[in-house]
């Protein structure tokens, strides 16, 4: 990550925040999304380490497992401190004692919290999760590049693992021949845990891949993503394997899905409204085939995608969305159709807003 990036970073996180002094973002056994979003490191864990935020500059304080990863990756405009001193805990200490800091409390554990007041002795703490996931929902060049890759990695190992259908194997096949194929093609890891749906389980939309054997006139779902460099990818693609007595009535609730899709993607440009764009698919299922499909689709349209495949908490397409699309966000745009005990479809895709309208990455 370049210098320039990681300002552009800082910028649009205190913008957002409003009158603090610093920024720490502190992970726990895990890494909170932030500190991937604004270190951007391609290795390490990071266990209990601290980012510390300042307007113009950022310090990692870690640990002696990872200080020379650390240094490896750092770009410039970030500092790093090996935290195993105790005279490096007290500059820590230092810098936040008695500062009005902002933390991400949507991600701290309650005691880790106690901990920073008690030790670091803040004047006080802001919530910062909304700020950070508002100025995660605009991706610059370099973030929309990454997840290109990730859905173009992700829609060729689809096409791959289709070329081994056959009748008899299983979904967790059918997932681990999908997951050998990506990181064939160069991805870092999977976005999530595989969906894979066989027949009438592609009515339940998170469905975890079992020992269900393919059969002719199954529909095939896979919903799928992998990572590039930190970022996500998201899609969904439905078939039907071979033909059964009620194969042109799967087809029909392909068919819908799929027009659906194109309808809500074309309506999207800037400034139209999240709960607008679910509408517009909402409304051609339900009324599809005289209402045959009505009350099917049982979920939103879309989220957003970036670190995380489902990138802040707000919701992007959905009914109660009061999101106005802007240039730079990606949304995911996945209408679907299920029926329970007969199956059902998704199509998903990974879509670039810009000034002219949609893009499929």
């Amino acid at each position: 990550m370049s210098d320039t990036w990681l300002r552009a970073k800082l910028d649009n996180v205190f913008k957002a925040s409003g009158d603090l002094d610093c920024i720490l973002i502190a992970n726990t056994g895990q890494q909170d999304p932030n500190f991937t979003y604004m270190a951007d490191f391609s290795s390490g864990l990071f266990e209990s380490s601290i980012l510390l935020l300042e307007r113009k500059k950022a310090t990692l304080f870690t640990y002696s497992l990872e200080y020379e990863t650390a240094l490896r990756q750092a770009p410039k405009g970030m500092s790093v401190v090996n935290l195993n001193s105790k005279a490096k805990f007290e500059e820590l200490k230092k810098k936040v004692s008695g500062r009005k800091i902002g933390a991400n409390l949507g991600f701290l554990p309650y005691l880790t919290y106690i901990n920073i007041k008690k030790k670091l002795k803040p004047k006080s703490v802001v919530d910062v999760s909304r700020a950070f996931e508002k100025a995660r929902e605009i991706k610059s060049k370099p973030e929309i590049d990454r997840i290109r890759k990730a859905a173009r990695i992700t829609k060729e190992a689809i096409s791959e693992s289709h070329k081994h259908l056959k009748e008899g194997m299983t979904e967790k096949e059918l997932a681990a021949i999908f997951e050998s194929h990506a990181l064939k093609l160069g991805c870092d890891g999977l976005s999530f845990s595989t969906i894979v749906c066989f027949g009438a389980n592609a009515a339940l939309p998170h469905h975890s891949p079992d020992t269900t054997k393919l059969k002719k006139g199954d529909f095939v779902l896979m919903d799928v993503g992998v990572k590039v460099r930190n970022y996500c990818s998201d899609i969904t693609r439905t078939i039907i394997f071979g033909r059964d007595s009620r194969y042109a009535e799967k087809m029909r609730v392909l068919e819908t899905v799929l027009s659906a899709q194109k309808n809500a993607i074309a309506a999207i440009k800037k400034g139209a409204s999240g709960s607008s764009i679910h509408s517009i698919a909402q409304s051609y299922i339900d009324t599809a085939y005289g209402g045959k499909y009505k009350g099917t689709f049982i979920h939103a349209l879309g989220h957003s995608i970036g670190i995380d495949v489902h990138d802040g908490s707000r919701g992007f397409l959905s009914p109660r969305s009061d999101l106005k699309l802007q240039p730079g966000m990606i949304t995911s745009v996945e209408p679907g159709i299920y029926i329970p005990g007969f199956g059902g479809a998704r199509v998903e895709d990974d879509i670039l807003v810009t000034d002219k309208g949609a893009i499929i990455l």
